[in-house]
Parts: structure tokens; sequence; C-alpha cells
């Protein structure tokens, strides 16, 4: 089942979370546009409408909901971080071209390792690189010209 932002809501205040309209509005983009946005995707895109909205606000709320559990941060490359609403079951692929992320179905629960028997492990993350349909098609037709 999806959560709607209501759903965010209520999980904040019952953890006594002040919810303020700028982290609201964080909250709100990372539900409607789930692109796996950068800080500075987020901050551009929110500072159209909130003009006292600042990088570090966006920071700060970014880490309190990964804090909360409700945020999943992304490091597929060293240089930037990107951020989506904590899902279960899925990898990520980033096309090396385009630069976009895409979420696939996986049940990461089930990669298993005997190799790693005694071994607690905390988080699993799955991600793939290559070219995505659009880029391999733009890819290829420039190749036939």
């Amino acid at each position: 089942m999806t959560k709607t932002i209501e759903d965010f809501k209520k999980i904040l205040q019952e953890k006594n979370i002040r919810l303020s309209h700028q982290r609201l509005k964080v909250l709100e983009y990372l539900v409607q546009n789930k692109t796996h946005p950068s800080v500075d995707d987020i901050y551009i895109n929110l500072q159209k409408d909130l003009p006292s909205l600042s990088k570090a606000t966006v920071y700060n709320t970014l880490n309190m909901l990964e804090e909360v559990g409700l945020v999943n941060v992304l490091t597929i490359e060293d240089n930037e971080n990107h951020y989506e609403i904590t899902s279960k079951n899925h990898g990520h692929f980033k096309c090396t071209s385009c630069k976009k992320i895409y979420d696939f179905t996986l049940d990461v629960e089930e990669i298993k390792s005997t190799d790693l028997a005694d071994f607690e492990i905390k988080e699993r993350d799955v991600y793939f690189r290559g070219l995505c349909p659009e880029c391999l098609d733009s890819d290829q037709d420039s190749s036939d010209k």
C-alpha cells in the first residue's frame, strides 16, 4: 500500500516532530516526485514557491526524515546523494548516459550469501549501472547514421 502525505504527517506527529510548512513541502515534493531528486533538485523546485527556503533547511529536513525512517538516501556515486520515500523490495538502476535513476522490483531480503553467514546485515542496497532503453535507442540511432 502506498502511503499518502496524510499518512506521513501522522507518523511525524506521532514522533512529536513539528510539521513546519517548509518540512511538509519537502516531504510533499518527495511523495509527488519519485525521481530520486538531489538536494539541489528539491531546493531549486521548491524555492519558486518558497523564496525564504534555504538549502540548509532542505538538508536538515531530509536528515530528519531519514532518521525517522521515512526517507532513503541513495549514494550510487560518491559525488551526490539522491533521496526517495522509503519503500521495500526494490533495487536501483542508474543510466550512465542521462543519469536518471530507475527503481526495479527485487526482493532484496532473498539475496543471501554463505560468505556473510557470520555477519549482521543492517542494510541491503542493489545498484545496477548501464544504459536505459531511451539512451540505448538514441545511441543506436546515432551509430546507424
